[in-house]
């Protein structure tokens, strides 16, 4: 199978066609950048020369995104570029977790506890055991995850931006500080999916920072009460 993963969900921004086959996911073509921001600016042209390498979106059999958690505008910008893709070549569009494949990216581990910083004394995460996951994403306090870290079998992995934030407080684990997940990850994800239950909707886990404004540009500003 010819995937094509799309990532700008974290601190990536991350292209790439893979033959995913019984031995793991072979990279055709990848580009990848590290950047917080300006993902809109660079994706197009990620995806169009990583395309081009692997020999042209013919060769395309699904596409795969990273659906969340994670920046909200990152998000948008990588579902609906995704999405526009896959209608234009008639392809279907998976999403795909972060916090999956922030795990996935880190390998087989006894434990594993996928994090992502959300600021605000939060993390995005989601705990593995034996490699089945122990509940679904959540947004949790930073003493709250430190908590269920610790409960984690010894040698337990901890995956992604905020990893750090409590790798000091959880003795004998294996700290992976990803940017974002590896591509390499998404795309067996991608492969081994469900098109039907994996549809490219954004997963957020808490309201966006930003407020809609209160009265439109040129309105008065109401009284003071």
């Amino acid at each position: 199978m010819r995937v094509l993963v799309i990532d700008t969900a974290l601190g990536l921004c991350s292209a790439g066609l893979f033959a995913v086959e019984a031995g793991g996911a072979r990279p055709l073509g990848l580009r990848s950048e590290v950047m917080t921001k300006g993902h809109q600016e660079r994706l197009g042209g990620l995806v169009r020369d990583a395309v081009a390498e692997a020999g042209g979106f013919g060769v395309v059999d699904r596409i795969g995104v990273t659906a969340g958690p994670g920046s909200f505008t990152g998000l948008r910008v990588g579902l609906a570029f995704a999405q526009g893709l896959g209608a234009a070549l008639d392809r279907p569009v998976i999403g795909i977790s972060t916090l999956d494949a922030l795990a996935a990216s880190a390998g087989p581990l006894p434990a594993a506890a996928a994090l992502i910083d959300a600021r605000r004394g939060q993390v995005y995460a989601r705990f593995w055991r034996g490699g089945e996951a122990q509940g679904a994403a959540e947004a949790l306090s930073i003493e709250a995850a430190r908590d269920r870290a610790r409960a984690l079998e010894p040698g337990a992995g901890l995956i992604g931006s905020g990893a750090a934030l409590i790798a000091n407080d959880v003795a004998g684990a294996a700290v992976f500080a990803l940017e974002g997940p590896a591509p390499e990850a998404i795309a067996r994800l991608t492969a081994a999916a469900d098109p039907a239950a994996s549809p490219p909707r954004p997963l957020y886990l808490r309201a966006p920072d930003a407020t809609p404004p209160t009265r439109l540009p040129g309105q008065p500003r109401p009284p003071a009460a």
